[in-house]
Formats: structure tokens, C-alpha cells, sequence
């Protein structure tokens, strides 16, 4: 039987992680739901939900990952013989699936960005023109599926060379990478005349806008900004040596992911607030609102280079962790070698890829079920599995790493009643909120 691969490093577990929850989301939707929802009164209440939910609910994947050391499918299979809570590791797969075909069409765009951006015509000077650049992009079948194919092939590269060489090594570079240039370009957005609007806008509090709604948005930003209830944590963790600290491991992937969130924050809405245009929701932030921002600023050409790069960086990270799902289990349940099982699974990409870059109705949707529907359904099942199925000792001894780390009683205790109670009620009122708003 073939030796299953293992990261090197713990650092290099962490970042892979970190590139995994680090995505398009943290870099338009997170600071235009925290200025719309209390600014720094949704901080709050984001953090409290990630520590009492999402953080919970990453511990409980890491846990299925690391014990089982198999992929998504295998490892429920190995914990419940005989039994049906395998399909909740094949809906993961599913899950993986769906989310990768319509996200490397997104990924294209950011690639289309960055090559515009070198050859220095992101920029317009004319108001309108990015409007025009981004429609032509978005309506353009050849366009979309050339970049698609483009984003999707260097993905497949990455994972093809492997956890070590490929996944990890990829990792340390895009992450370190990708935090340098967003702080650089917070520096410089900090630094425009009327860019206090923007932090104002993001950090002011009003607690008058908090309301049972903004607790399910904190929650929703949360769960899929970490990628949690695809089963990516699941099949990283698969790849963990059992030596690691799983709560410093888990615990610096949540705080990374936030902090991003926050300076990514720091680093748009001061530019955007500076030139007087309003934020916008969605993919129009990053791909029409910011290039007419760029077309106003001294030095705007340069910064578009490396916002665009930040960008292409945060979603092919993203996109590795998530293709290694379904090549880990099309690996081991057919016993394929990693490169014939990166083969397979990319054309199956690229053929639902090509459904999504050509009819709208089809990334809407793939969009809708993978985010209302399956991921949260997903989540929800796992924190229950975990929560009561798992045995109390095998979950403390994979918390402690068969006693290599102490871990305070109460803290275990209370780590448990979470998964068992609170993640489970919390994942379950997104679902249906969710649902309610289809």
C-alpha cells in the first residue's frame, strides 16, 4: 500500500490552511458587510460567532482528518463501518466539485486582471471604462474559458507536484507573498487625502444596525470565509503529523483569516472612500469600482499590479486546497496515482467549468446550492458526527496528540459541549436562513 503523504512542516500545514480559508471573499464581501452591518459592532459579534461556532466546527474537521488519515469519503467510513455517514464525506467531494467549476471561472477573471494590469490597462482614466472592461470580460464565452483553462491548469499543476512540493511549497510563497503586498497597499490607501471615510465606514461602531439578521451574516462571513463543511480542513488534516498542536494549529488559521479580513478592509475602503466612490457589493468592488480608483491615484498602475496579483494569490490558494479533495479521494478509491488522478478530476472541471463560463444560470446556481445548501448541511453533519459519535476519548486523545500536549480539563470540556450543542444550532439557523432567502 502506498505511503500516504504528510506536509514537512507544521508551518507549512498552517499557511496551506491559511491559503485555504484566505479567498476572494476576505477581499470585497467581508468589508462591505462589516460597514453595512455596525462597522466595528459586526467585528464583535463575527468574533464571538468564530470562536463559538466556526472555530468549533475547524476543530472537529481537523479532528475526522487527522484520526482517519484518509480522504474525505474513507475517513467517516473508517470511524462508522457499514454504515451511511460515508455519504457525508462524498457530499464534501460532491461539494468540492461544484464549488471548483464555477470558482475557476472567478479565478480566470483575476487572471485576466493581473495580465491587464502588467500590460498597464487596468486603469482607466475615463469613468465607465472598467464597467465596460469587466462586461466585455464576463460576456465574452472565448474570454471566459480561456482564462478558466489558464487558472485551472496552474491549479492542476500545483496539486500534481504534490502535498510536499506542490500544496506546501506553493503555500509558504503565495501566503507570504500575499500578506506583504496587502499591507503595502494599505500603507499607501492610508495615506490618501479622506481615506479616515473608509476606516470611519469600516470600524465606527453603530449597534443600532445589529440585529438577528447581522448574527447569521457574522455567522455565514465565518463558516465560508474558513471553507469549513467541504471537508478541505478534513483532508489537510489528513496530511498532519499527529505531532502538531491541532488547537495552535486551528486557533492560528481562524486568527490569520480574520486579521487578513480586517487589513484587507484597511487596505480597500480608505482608496475607495478617498476618491469618493461608493462600495459596491460582490465582484463589482474588486473588478469595477477599484480599477476607476486605481485610474485616480498617483502610482495607480503599480498598485493595480499588485492588488490583482493579491487577488489571483488569495483564489488560487483557495482553489488548490479545494481541488486536493477530490484528487485525494479519486486517488484512493481508485488507487490511482496522483498525477492520473489530477487528470481525471480536471476534466470533470473543465467540463461543468465550461457550463459555468458560458451559461450565467448555471454559476448562479452552483454558486447558491454550494453556499445555502451543501457546505452549511455539511458543517452541520460534521459537528454532529463529532460531537456524538466520536467517543470522549478518542476526541480528547487526538486533541492532545495522545497526551504530547496538555490541554486543560475545562478547556476539552468545553471545546466538546460546543461542537455537541452550540455549532450544530448555530450551522443549523444559517441553513435555514439561508434556505428562507432562496
Amino acid at each position: 500500500m502506498r505511503e500516504r503523504a504528510k506536509f514537512k512542516s507544521s508551518l507549512g500545514m498552517l499557511l496551506a490552511l491559511v491559503g485555504s480559508a484566505i479567498g476572494l471573499g476576505n477581499l470585497w464581501r467581508f468589508p462591505y458587510v462589516v460597514g453595512n452591518n455596525g462597522g466595528a459592532a459586526f467585528i464583535i459579534v463575527y468574533l464571538i460567532v468564530v470562536a463559538l461556532i466556526c472555530l468549533p466546527v475547524m476543530v472537529a474537521e481537523f479532528v475526522i482528518g487527522r484520526r482517519a488519515r484518509s480522504n474525505a469519503y474513507s475517513a467517516y467510513d473508517k470511524f462508522a463501518p457499514k454504515s451511511k455517514w460515508k455519504y457525508v464525506g462524498l457530499l464534501g467531494v460532491l461539494t468540492a466539485i461544484i464549488i471548483d467549476s464555477f470558482y475557476c471561472v472567478v479565478g480566470g477573471w483575476t487572471v485576466s486582471y493581473l495580465f491587464h494590469s502588467i500590460c498597464l490597462d487596468v486603469a482607466p482614466e475615463t469613468p465607465g471604462q472598467s464597467a465596460a472592461m469587466f462586461s466585455a470580460l464576463t460576456g465574452s464565452t472565448s474570454q471566459n474559458l480561456i482564462y478558466m483553462l489558464i487558472f485551472l491548469g496552474l491549479t492542476c499543476g500545483v496539486v500534481m507536484l504534490g502535498v510536499q512540493k506542490g500544496i506546501e511549497r506553493s503555500c509558504k510563497y503565495l501566503i507570504t507573498i500575499l500578506a506583504v503586498l496587502i499591507v503595502v497597499i494599505m500603507i499607501n490607501s492610508l495615506t490618501l487625502p479622506g481615506s479616515s471615510e473608509g476606516l470611519r465606514f469600516l470600524f465606527k461602531p453603530d449597534f443600532s444596525k445589529v440585529t438577528f439578521k447581522t448574527i447569521l451574516y457574522a455567522m455565514g462571513q465565518g463558516f465560508f470565509s474558513l471553507s469549513l463543511g467541504c471537508c478541505c480542513v478534513l483532508t489537510y488534516a489528513s496530511y498532519a503529523p499527529h505531532k502538531d498542536n491541532l488547537l495552535k494549529t486551528t486557533s492560528l488559521t481562524v486568527t490569520s483569516d480574520v486579521l487578513f479580513a480586517l487589513i484587507a478592509g484597511a487596505a480597500i475602503l480608505p482608496a475607495v472612500f478617498a476618491f469618493g466612490i461608493s462600495p459596491t457589493e460582490g465582484a463589482g468592488l474588486a473588478f469595477i469600482t477599484l480599477p476607476e480608483v486605481f485610474g485616480q491615484m498617483a502610482m495607480g498602475k503599480v498598485i493595480a499590479i499588485l492588488f490583482y496579483f493579491v487577488l489571483f494569490a488569495a483564489a488560487i490558494s483557495s482553489a488548490i486546497s479545494i481541488l486536493e479533495i477530490i484528487v485525494a479521494f479519486v486517488m484512493e478509491i481508485f488507487s490511482f496515482k496522483r498525477v492520473k488522478a489530477v487528470a481525471i478530476s480536471s476534466i470533470l472541471l473543465v467540463a461543468l467549468g465550461v457550463c459555468c463560463a458560458i451559461w450565467g444560470t448555471v454559476f448562479d446556481l452552483f454558486d447558491k446550492i454550494s453556499a445555502n445548501i451543501l457546505m452549511t448541511t455539511g458543517g452541520f453533519l460534521i459537528a454532529v458526527f463529532v460531537g456524538w459519535k466520536i467517543t470522549r476519548k478518542d476526541f480528547e486523545d487526538e486533541i492532545t496528540s495522545s497526551g504530547m500536549h496538555k490541554v486543560p480539563r475545562w478547556l476539552l470540556v468545553t471545546l466538546r459541549f460546543l461542537i455537541r450543542y452550540v455549532a450544530p444550532i448555530g450551522v443549523a439557523a444559517v441553513m435555514i436562513s439561508s434556505l428562507a432567502g432562496l
